[in-house]
Protein backbone atom coordinates (compact mmCIF):
# COMPACT_ATOMS: atom_id res chain seq x y z
CA UNK A 1 0.00 0.00 0.00
CA UNK A 2 1.46 3.51 -0.89
CA UNK A 3 1.98 5.78 1.96
CA UNK A 4 -0.04 8.73 2.40
CA UNK A 5 2.01 10.86 -0.25
CA UNK A 6 1.68 8.32 -2.80
CA UNK A 7 4.25 7.92 -5.81
CA UNK A 8 6.96 10.66 -6.13
CA UNK A 9 5.78 13.48 -8.00
CA UNK A 10 7.75 14.10 -11.98
CA UNK A 11 9.08 17.20 -12.86
CA UNK A 12 6.29 17.24 -15.06
CA UNK A 13 3.57 16.80 -12.87
CA UNK A 14 5.11 19.38 -10.11
CA UNK A 15 5.21 22.01 -13.33
CA UNK A 16 1.03 21.20 -14.27
CA UNK A 17 0.76 21.80 -10.10
CA UNK A 18 2.74 25.14 -10.40
CA UNK A 19 0.67 26.52 -13.66
CA UNK A 20 -2.04 25.26 -11.89
CA UNK A 21 -1.26 27.37 -8.82
CA UNK A 22 -0.24 30.32 -10.46
CA UNK A 23 -3.85 31.06 -11.61
CA UNK A 24 -4.96 34.33 -10.01
CA UNK A 25 -8.03 33.21 -9.13
CA UNK A 26 -6.90 29.87 -7.32
CA UNK A 27 -4.38 32.06 -5.79
CA UNK A 28 -6.87 34.45 -4.43
CA UNK A 29 -9.02 31.20 -3.27
CA UNK A 30 -5.90 29.91 -1.38
CA UNK A 31 -4.97 33.05 0.35
CA UNK A 32 -8.24 33.27 1.52
CA UNK A 33 -9.59 30.23 3.01
CA UNK A 34 -7.91 27.51 5.39
CA UNK A 35 -10.43 24.80 4.51
CA UNK A 36 -9.54 24.62 1.43
CA UNK A 37 -10.71 20.74 0.43
CA UNK A 38 -12.80 21.91 -2.24
CA UNK A 39 -9.87 24.13 -3.78
CA UNK A 40 -7.47 21.26 -4.26
CA UNK A 41 -10.39 19.03 -5.57
CA UNK A 42 -10.57 22.17 -8.57
CA UNK A 43 -6.51 21.76 -8.79
CA UNK A 44 -6.65 17.77 -9.22
CA UNK A 45 -9.66 17.88 -11.84
CA UNK A 46 -7.08 20.35 -13.88
CA UNK A 47 -4.26 17.80 -13.21
CA UNK A 48 -6.47 15.10 -14.84
CA UNK A 49 -7.22 17.06 -18.12
CA UNK A 50 -3.33 16.72 -18.47
CA UNK A 51 -3.53 13.36 -17.95
CA UNK A 52 -2.11 13.41 -14.10
CA UNK A 53 -3.66 11.46 -11.54
CA UNK A 54 -3.47 13.03 -8.32
CA UNK A 55 -6.15 13.33 -5.56
CA UNK A 56 -6.88 16.86 -3.91
CA UNK A 57 -5.15 15.46 -0.61
CA UNK A 58 -1.99 14.46 -2.73
CA UNK A 59 -1.94 18.17 -4.38
CA UNK A 60 -2.55 19.61 -1.01
CA UNK A 61 0.25 17.97 0.08
CA UNK A 62 2.84 18.76 -2.45
CA UNK A 63 1.87 22.41 -2.15
CA UNK A 64 2.37 22.76 0.90
CA UNK A 65 5.77 21.01 1.12
CA UNK A 66 6.41 23.69 -2.05
CA UNK A 67 5.56 26.44 -0.53
CA UNK A 68 7.52 25.31 3.05
CA UNK A 69 10.54 24.46 0.80
CA UNK A 70 10.22 27.84 -0.88
CA UNK A 71 10.15 29.66 2.15
CA UNK A 72 13.18 28.04 3.74
CA UNK A 73 15.10 29.21 1.01
CA UNK A 74 13.83 31.84 0.59
CA UNK A 75 14.44 32.84 4.21
CA UNK A 76 17.87 31.36 3.95
CA UNK A 77 18.52 33.95 1.29
CA UNK A 78 17.59 36.95 3.42
CA UNK A 79 19.67 36.64 5.96
CA UNK A 80 22.54 35.92 3.22
CA UNK A 81 23.21 32.38 2.30
CA UNK A 82 23.16 31.02 -0.72
CA UNK A 83 23.87 27.50 -0.06
CA UNK A 84 19.75 26.80 -0.25
CA UNK A 85 18.13 26.54 -3.15
CA UNK A 86 14.98 24.10 -4.56
CA UNK A 87 14.59 23.07 -8.03
CA UNK A 88 11.11 25.38 -8.83
CA UNK A 89 12.44 28.19 -6.85
CA UNK A 90 12.00 30.73 -9.64
CA UNK A 91 8.35 29.64 -10.62
CA UNK A 92 6.96 29.58 -6.83
CA UNK A 93 9.05 33.24 -6.39
CA UNK A 94 6.68 34.32 -9.59
CA UNK A 95 3.96 32.84 -7.39
CA UNK A 96 4.51 33.62 -3.62
CA UNK A 97 7.09 36.33 -3.91
CA UNK A 98 4.85 39.26 -4.14
CA UNK A 99 2.48 37.89 -0.90
CA UNK A 100 5.54 37.23 1.09
CA UNK A 101 6.15 40.95 0.50
CA UNK A 102 3.13 41.81 1.51
CA UNK A 103 3.18 39.87 4.91
CA UNK A 104 6.31 41.21 5.99
CA UNK A 105 5.35 44.54 5.69
CA UNK A 106 1.78 44.30 7.16
CA UNK A 107 3.30 42.77 9.88
CA UNK A 108 5.82 44.85 9.98
CA UNK A 109 4.52 46.66 13.61
CA UNK A 110 3.20 43.69 15.11
CA UNK A 111 5.88 42.29 17.55
CA UNK A 112 4.08 38.67 17.89
CA UNK A 113 3.74 38.27 14.18
CA UNK A 114 7.47 38.61 13.72
CA UNK A 115 9.55 35.56 13.27
CA UNK A 116 11.18 33.96 16.56
CA UNK A 117 14.73 34.63 15.24
CA UNK A 118 13.66 38.52 14.51
CA UNK A 119 12.70 38.69 18.14
CA UNK A 120 15.84 36.97 20.24
CA UNK A 121 18.25 38.89 17.98
CA UNK A 122 16.53 42.02 19.10
CA UNK A 123 16.67 40.66 23.03
CA UNK A 124 19.97 39.88 22.54
CA UNK A 125 21.30 43.42 21.47
CA UNK A 126 19.61 44.32 24.33
CA UNK A 127 21.14 42.41 26.79
CA UNK A 128 24.85 43.32 25.44
CA UNK A 129 24.44 46.93 25.78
Amino acid sequence: VANEGGKHWTVNEVRALIRIWSDKSIQQQLEGTVRNKRIFEQVAARLQKFGIDRDWKQCRTKYKNLKHEYKSVKNAQDSGSTSKSMKFFNELDAILGHSTMEQASKSDNEESERPPEWTEAKSEKDSIG
